[in-house]
Parts: C-alpha cells; structure tokens; sequence
C-alpha cells in the first residue's frame, strides 16, 4: 500500500530531481501551498485530516513524464496526487497521505480541431476560458462549460463532472466528451471510449492521470439573454418546467434566490488604485432570478408568456445584460463574507420549489443560493452560507451544510459530488460507475497509489460526518445558533486590516494564477496572487513565518495589475501588494530586492537609477531641437531616466513628434528628477517621498499645467501616485498627465501631411501595463502606428486590457533569468501573428523585451513608437538597441553579484583584509581555531552573532578593496565607476544587516577554512 510520505529522503530527492530537473520542487515552504483546495475547512476538519502538505510538486509536460514519474512512485510506494486548476472544493487534490503532488498544467496543448466532425482534442491541463478563446478564433465554441471556466481545466472537468453553462442543451460534462486519454498507475497509457469513459468519469485522479480529451464542439454563435423575475420558488419552478414541456431551445438556465440577490446590491465597488471605481450596474429586485440564455438565431418566442403565465415578470435589457457579465463570477458575493460554507445539492427540478422552502424553514442563517439545469430534468443548486472562518463558531454553523445535504436528499436529490469529504455518499453520486471505476482501480493500482482516499474516505473525518449526518437535527440546532453577524478586521501583525480582510475574502478559485506574469514566469502556486492571499492566512494563524524568501515574493511582483482585471471579487490585489512593499521594507527594515539600494543611493545622489551623472541629463536633445523647447510653458515634457540616458532615441523622436505637431513644451533638463515608481516598488517610500517633492517644485517653478510623458510608469506617477502623495502630504498639486500619444492622438491630422517614407511592415502594439490597465490608454498608440503608411496593423492573442505584461523592472531586476521567460512569451505571440516589428510605447518595456529577444535570438524587431513613427517623417533617429543591451550589461552583472552565493564569492575574496580590519584580540583569538580542537565547531554558531556587530567597523575599512572586487565582476560605464565609492558604501549599510543572514552560513565555512590554511 502507498506509504504515507510527508518528506522524501535524500536518496529520492536525488533520484526524482535527476529525472525532472528545475521542475520538481522539495521546499518545505513552496509544499506548504499546495495543501488545500477552495474550500475553506473549520478547524476541527482540519484536525482530522492532519498533516496535508505534500513531500514534493512534479510538475509535468508529457505523458513520458508522467510514465516515469509512476514508476518512481510505484517504486518507492508513494502516493501520487493530481493537481490542475484546484478550483474545487471536494478535496480531490489534497494530499491527505503526503506525496508527490503531479501539477498537469503544463499539458495544456489543443492538438487538434477537427471542423468536419465537430471535435477538438486538447490536453487535460487546459484551461476552459482559453480554449474556448482559440475556438472562437475559428468561430467555432465548446458545448457547455464549467461556471469555473477562467480557471478550471478540461481534465478536470472530466475528474470531477459536473454540469455547466450550456448544460441544459448538451447535459453533464461527460456528455460533451467522446474520449479521454490517460496514464494508469501500472504505467499503461490507454484510450477511453465509450462505457470505457464511465470509470474515469469523476473519480478524482484516482485511477490514473488524464492527459487528453477530445470534446464534441459547436459552431461559435453570438448568444442572447432573457432575464426574469419570479416571486417564489413555485412560480420559478412551474416555469422550469413549462420550459422544458414546451421545449423552447435554450442553451442554459441559472437562477439565484433573494438572498443572493440582494448581495449583490450590496457589493462595493471596485477601486483602482484606492479610488472607487463607480460601475454602472443595475439595481437587482430581491427576487429569485432566473437567466434564459438561448443563441441569437433561435426562436424563443414563448418564452416571455412562459414566463408572465407563470407569475414571473420580464425584466430590463440592463439587468439582463448586467448578470451575462456575471456568468464566472458566482463568488463575487464572497466579498461580503468573507467565508462560506458550501453545500452544492443535485434536485429534480419538480422539488426545486419544496427544497428551497424547506431549507429556509430550516436554515436560520442566511443562505445564497444559485441553480442550474441540466437537460435531463434536474437541477444543481450551489449554496452558500455567509460566515467566518476566523471563528470557532464556523465549525458548528459549518455542519449545516449537512442539513441542506439531507433536504436535497429528503426530495429525490442527493449531494453533487463525493470526494474526500462525502466518500460515503459515492454510491448515490457515482451510480453503476462506481463499480467499474474501483474494478479498474483494482487492477491497475492495487497499492492505492493514486490519491489515495479521495474517493475511499478518511477513516476519522468520515466518521465525523456520518455521525453530524445521524445527529443532523441537533447539529442543526446548534448550526442555526451560530452565526456571528458582520465581520470586523483589524490591523493584525503589522499587516493592515484591509489585507488582512481581502486575504480571507479570497475565493482562492485561482482566475487570477494563469495569467500572472509572476506565477507563468517562475511556475509554483506561492508566485501567485491566491498563494500570496493563502500566506497571510497561515501567517496570521502563526502557520507560517514572514521571511526574507516571502519578502522577495511580495517584491517581485511586476504590479501589472492583470490579477486586478481578473478577479471576480474585485479585489484591490496590486494596490495590496504595493502597501505591503511599504509595510515590509520601511516599517519592518527587511530587505528589499538588493539592486534597488544600488539604484536607491544612484537616484539620491544624481536623480537617475541608471548610476549616470545628473550632468549628462539633458544629452539627448539634438542641437536644433534646443531652440523649440521653451523655458516655461503650459505643457512639459518629463523624459524620465530611461528614455535620458539609455533609450534617448524614445526622448527625441517624443518631443520631435510633439513640436512637428504644434505643440509649445518646457523641459525641466538637469532639474528633473527620476519619477521614484522604482523606489514605490521597492518599498522605500522615504526615497520616493523626496524625489516627488523635487519633481512637484520644479514643474510649478516652469508653469506647467499637463505634464507630457514617454514613460507609462512616469504618467502613472503623474497622474495618480503624485496626486495622492501630495494630497496626503497637503502638498498643492494642480497638474495633469498625459502620454505622448494620447496628444499626438489630436494632432494626427498635422502628422499625416509629414511622412515621407512608408515603413511597409506588419506591426503589432505591445501593451504596457502601466497605462494601459493602469490607465486605459489603449487606442491613442495604436491610432498613432496606423497613421503610418505602409503599416499593417496586427493584433496579439493577449492585448489591451488581457495584454501580457513585459516582465521589466522588478522581475527583471530580481531574476532576469525569469524576465527572459516572460519577454519571450510575449515576443512569441508576436512572432506567431508574423510582426516584423513590435512597438512599445515604454522605454522600460522596450529594454527587458529587448534583452529577452537578444537572449531568444527572436525575429521580431523592437522598436519604440515614437522612434519609428518619426523616422517615417524623415528623422535620423537611432536605433538605441546595443546602447540598451550594454547599459542593462552593468545592471545584470550587479544583479548576479548581489545574489547571497556571489557575495560569499566576494568576501572570501576579501577575508585577508577582513581579518585585518578586525581588532587584534578577536583576531588571534580567531587563529586559536588552527591550534584548539573543536575550536572551528564553537565558531559556527558565534558567526550569526559576531558578523553584524563586527561589520560596521570592518566595512570603512575594506570598502576600497570591495571596490576594486566589483570592478573586477561588473562591466561599468567611467562615470559609474567614479560614482561607486559614494554609491556602495550607502548601499552595503542598508544590505547587509539583511542579507548577512543569507551570506553567514556559506561563509563561516570557508572563513574556517582560511584561517586554518592562510592565517
């Protein structure tokens, strides 16, 4: 039988890493993530489960991976656990005996569309909302999917079964599919068909490893919508029903109840930013709602008399566009929760009206309650009881989704799905496919290797739940008594009570983790926004620790705000990351990512973060510009550091473009300063806080009204993060921003008349996030490119508001390695629309996709949009591509060097002065290590204690030596060679107190060593 396996040993984890490399992952703390679904259990369950993190995560790109992978398992007798989107809540991919956690997400391929007979053939790993993205492509679309879809996979659709939008033309999620393909824990990979299907169809992952499916598809049509009201559940019912006797051709039908509804009213805007977003949504009636949802071309005349005979009421085009909107975002009410206990039920829909009754006879507390119907004639309702699960009394109330079990059961129906937790009702759920499903267990996984006990049970939390389940009515009793009104959040370990609100209100339903530049670039669940919102859980619950490696999670962020654009609660996620940068790195002093005190100490002492000389700011302006920039005007233009120093190709062709087009500009020259958003990223608010002052004083002294910018990051500052700076700091601040193309976007008329060569090339627009979900800015580059003649304009998959980020800036300066992953995934997206040229309208943008097409060898051309649409105006702009590579040469040299193993390097270097700068007593007490046996043993752990109270004295000392080191492994421009002894020693203070804790334990070794040979 599998072993239960909280921890490999050596020998295995040598053995699975040689065969998986980087893709296998042993952390104790990156395990810890992927102990979980979305639920959200009481505590008492949790003790029943026990210890549920994993000893590893594989994760897996082809079937020959997952082959191996089971006879590494079979071998060692470990159990093996199936992972994709987890955006369930039976358990069915917690690890309750430890294991090997098998991430299939990389098996996201479609590897076939077959038009003729209405089939596609994708990898289980693929997500639903992408695959119907491709097939809309085709003007083709899958059959029905799950509510889940923006994050659940085909596979696990088919693991889990299910009904979906679309399940009333096209029934269960079975239904849809024709075969399956996977690898069995014996090693075998068989095809499915046919009754073949049924013993894969929901068992969990415990037969095998799904890696194909092929699904029967549709031809894509432009939907239509119905929405009504009904006053009670037997009016909704009776017209359920007539619907389906009248056979009206639908192709899915929702509904919600009145507490729902009412919720919904209740939601908060979204902010942006920390302002409220104010939507124009309308006011729903506290009734049960009920969506028709039909293809355009379909005649369902007889719906609307359906309806009104029935007792309901039609409601308004808005309403019933506003809840097509809402079709994945069934968990956006859990913004009020911020818990929920779950209770999904399967009901014929002639006891639709009788089980809801009976469950608010029963149910005292509030419950949401939203339905499907599925073709064959019944119905799932999906309810919610608002809670907290902050409170002992969330185990008690948490039972009442045991009564609600019990109603459905009382009238015909039975629970959704099994799993973990309901393993005793397998046999109502599963039916005669039970038997096959545990027949073919029997002969391919005789040990249970495969997530074990998904299917079978945890003896002591079945046990628990039968026994809720025999005494429901007193625990129903006591359920009903336990509620805890409206919940309160305070500032709780230093994390602000907003955080620590929206890290309980989290769905963790995973929308926002595909998408994540953070997540994709780097691979494991703790990258991504729900793992970040899981971390503060487990931090506040004193189960995990805020280390330095977290820090550096929150850090490393890009702030690209697509998890924003994602999210179904509408959870202020960047703005939360960014108040964490803040709380971390200022109010607890740890460690922010090490080159930004580099760039810090630059900023400080000559206003840039590229480590040039103040002087040399203004280098850029050709000699014939210098008379059209006026020294006071109402428009400035703010080049920023980038587009000043490296890119100046981006500063000219801006202002050239903006003077051609009528416009009078000022420029603050040596006065400007950077804009500071790399010290807001970094956490160190005080740096930021003094450059905008700066900034501020300077343009009011020029009588600027709008300032002009060619930096997305800039206009943000601009626009948004001065304005509300200075407004906290009651700093008077009368300024607008604007980039340069939302200008010229006026002026196209004055532009058209001065080209004079056409660029006669496909062009696509890369989107950067900081004015574009940050802002809105989409059209104004995308106006400007077109103007160009010869340009053919062409789109990428991702763009405007769903465009993939670049990865610049804080992924960029904390792994480059990582940056070049996400650069090439968007460099590749270009590459497959056949661009010969991808324009960025950032100098930051431009620089990393720069870098990961150099790293690439990528065909695409990157080019800024200015820089190329002026020389189509006859300019003799630059092309600035080596000077960008060159520049970021230093940046990535001291990126390397400032890793914890690379600084060892560098001390050891620098031991014989260290040891000199060090007073003589401790000196020779130090050489007592060649003479004293067990000396070198006492001296390890003295070395934590020592080094920071030693540093400080010793670092004056040895700081031209540490000079001389970083020449030697840092290509650096003259100036920044001249600058570095006022830039290192400022940095090193603010470095090591943090990052000695890192360094220690690979020095003292070799520090010993040196004693005993050298000294």
């Amino acid at each position: 039988m599998a072993k239960n396996t909280a921890n490999l040993t050596s020998s295995q984890e040598e053995e699975l890493g040689g065969i998986f490399g980087d893709r296998v992952n042993f952390s104790k703390r990156e395990r810890h993530f992927y102990c979980h679904d979305v639920g959200a259990l009481p505590s008492m369950a949790k003790m029943m489960l026990g210890n549920t993190d994993p000893a590893a995560i594989v994760k897996l790109r082809t079937e020959d991976d997952i082959v191996k992978l089971m006879g590494f398992a079979r071998k060692h007798s470990i159990p093996v656990v199936p992972r994709a989107g987890a955006s369930s809540g039976y358990g069915g991919v917690i690890p309750t005996k430890g294991g090997i956690i098998a991430d299939v997400n990389l098996l996201n391929d479609i590897i076939s569309i077959d038009a003729e007979n209405m089939t596609v053939t994708v990898g289980a790993g693929i997500v639903w909302e992408r695959l119907e993205k491709k097939l809309n492509e085709k003007d083709l679309s899958v059959c029905a999917m799950p509510s889940s879809a923006p994050a659940a996979t085909v596979g696990g659709w088919l693991a889990q079964n299910g009904i979906g939008y679309g399940s009333y033309e096209y029934g269960w999620s079975q239904d849809t599919m024709v075969s399956a393909r996977a690898v069995l824990p014996n090693g075998e990979i068989r095809d499915f068909t046919g009754d073949e299907m049924d013993s894969l169809i929901g068992s969990m992952g415990t037969v095998g490893i799904i890696t194909q499916i092929t699904l029967k598809i549709r031809n894509k049509e432009d939907t239509a919508s119905i929405s009504a009201e009904f006053a009670n559940p037997e009016s909704l019912q009776k017209a359920l029903q007539a619907v389906a006797t009248e056979k009206v051709p639908l192709w899915s039908i929702s509904f919600i109840n009145p507490d729902w509804a009412g919720m919904k009213n209740e939601m908060p805007f979204s902010t942006h930013h920390g302002e409220t977003v104010v939507e124009d949504r309308p006011e729903l009636p506290k009734s049960y709602i009920c969506n028709f949802i039909y293809p355009e071309s379909r005649d369902v005349s007889a719906l609307e008399n359906i309806i009104t005979s029935n007792g309901g009421k039609v409601l308004s085009e808005d309403i019933s566009r506003h809840e097509a909107g809402e079709w994945f975002r069934s968990m956006k009410v859990k913004r009020l929760g911020p818990s929920f206990i779950p209770a999904e039920i399967i009901v014929p829909v002639d006891k639709v009206g009788k089980v809801f009754n009976e469950i608010k006879a029963k149910i005292d507390l509030p419950v949401l309650i939203e339905g499907m119907v599925e073709k064959n004639g019944n119905v799932i309702l999906l309810c919610f009881i608002p809670h907290s699960e902050r409170f002992f009394k969330f185990n008690l109330a948490f039972t009442l989704g045991i009564s609600i079990v019990k109603i459905a059961e009382e009238n015909g129906g039975r629970i959704y799905a099994s799993g973990l937790y309901f393993a005793k009702e397998a046999e109502k759920v599963y039916g005669d496919r039970l038997k096959k499903m545990l027949a073919l267990k029997q002969q391919v996984d005789p040990d249970d290797i495969m997530n074990p006990e998904t299917i079978s049970g945890k003896g002591i939390l079945k046990a628990g739940i039968s026994m809720s389940k025999a005494f429901e009515p007193m625990m129903r009793f006591v359920g009903n008594r336990s509620g805890v009104g409206e919940e309160t959040f305070k500032k709780q370990k230093d994390i602000p009570a907003d955080i620590v609100s929206h890290a309980y209100t989290c769905a963790q339903c995973g929308y926002c983790v595909e998408e994540c530049d953070q997540y994709y670039g780097r691979g494991w669940e703790s990258q991504s926004p729900r793992g970040k919102w899981f971390f503060i859980k487990e931090y506040l619950a004193g189960r995990d620790k805020m280390t330095q490696e977290q820090v550096d999670t929150f850090l490393a962020c890009t702030t690209c705000e697509l998890c924003d654009h994602r999210c179904q609660l509408d959870l202020p996620i960047n703005d939360s990351w960014m108040t964490m940068r803040n709380e971390l790195v200022v109010e607890r002093g740890m460690m922010t990512i090490p080159p930004f005190e580099i760039m810090a100490s630059s900023l400080l002492k000559e206003r840039n973060i590229w480590g040039e000389y103040l002087k040399n700011r203004e280098e850029w302006i050709p000699e014939d510009l210098k008379p059209k920039i006026k020294d006071k005007a109402e428009y400035a233009y703010f080049a920023g550091c980038t587009a000043s120093f490296v890119e100046k190709d981006i500063a000219e062709a801006s202002v050239r473009l903006l003077t051609d087009a009528g416009m009078e500009i000022t420029y603050l020259g040596k006065e400007e300063s950077c804009c500071g958003i790399p010290m807001l990223a970094a956490g160190k608010w005080d740096v930021f806080e003094k450059i905008m002052r700066m900034n501020i004083e300077n343009m009011k002294k020029k009588g600027v009204k709008t300032v002009i910018t060619s930096c997305p990051a800039c206009w943000l500052v601009w626009d948004t993060f001065y304005r509300q700076w200075a407004e906290k700091l009651g700093i008077e601040y009368d300024f607008e921003a604007k980039h340069y193309s939302q200008v010229l976007q006026d002026k196209l008329d004055v532009l058209s008349e001065k080209f004079v060569t056409p660029l006669d090339k496909v062009v696509t627009v890369h989107d950067a996030c900081h004015m574009g979900r940050a802002g809105g800015i989409y059209e104004p580059p995308r106006d400007l490119i077109k103007s160009v003649p010869g340009v053919e304009l062409r789109e990428m998959e991702h763009n405007r508001a769903e465009g993939h980020c670049c990865g610049s800036v804080l992924t960029l300066v904390a792994d480059p390695a990582i940056a070049n992953v996400v650069g090439n995934m968007r460099l590749k997206e270009a590459e497959d629309i056949g661009a010969d040229i991808m324009v960025a309208a950032c100098p930051c943008c431009q620089v990393q996709l720069r870098i990961a097409a150099e790293k690439s060898g990528s065909p695409v051309d990157v080019q800024d949009l200015s820089a190329t649409v002026a020389r189509c105006m006859g300019y003799d702009i630059p092309d600035t591509t080596n000077t960008a590579l060159t520049a970021w040469v230093t940046f990535d040299q001291m990126i390397a060097l400032l890793k914890p193993e690379n600084m060892t390097d560098l001390m050891v270097e620098l031991l014989p002065q260290m040891m000199g700068a060090m007073p003589a007593p401790l000196r020779g007490m130090m050489k007592m290590v060649k003479y004293v046996p067990g000396m070198d043993l006492m001296m390890k752990p003295m070395m934590p204690i020592m080094m920071p109270m030693l540093l400080p004295s010793i670092m004056p000392k040895v700081m031209p030596d540490m000079l001389k080191a970083v020449e030697k492994r840092v290509q650096m421009s003259d100036d920044m060679k001249e600058q570095m002894p006022d830039l290192m020693p400022q940095s090193m203070e603010n470095l090591m107190p943090n990052m000695l804790p890192q360094i220690i334990p690979l020095l003292t070794p070799r520090m010993i060593q040196y004693i005993k040979e050298d000294m």
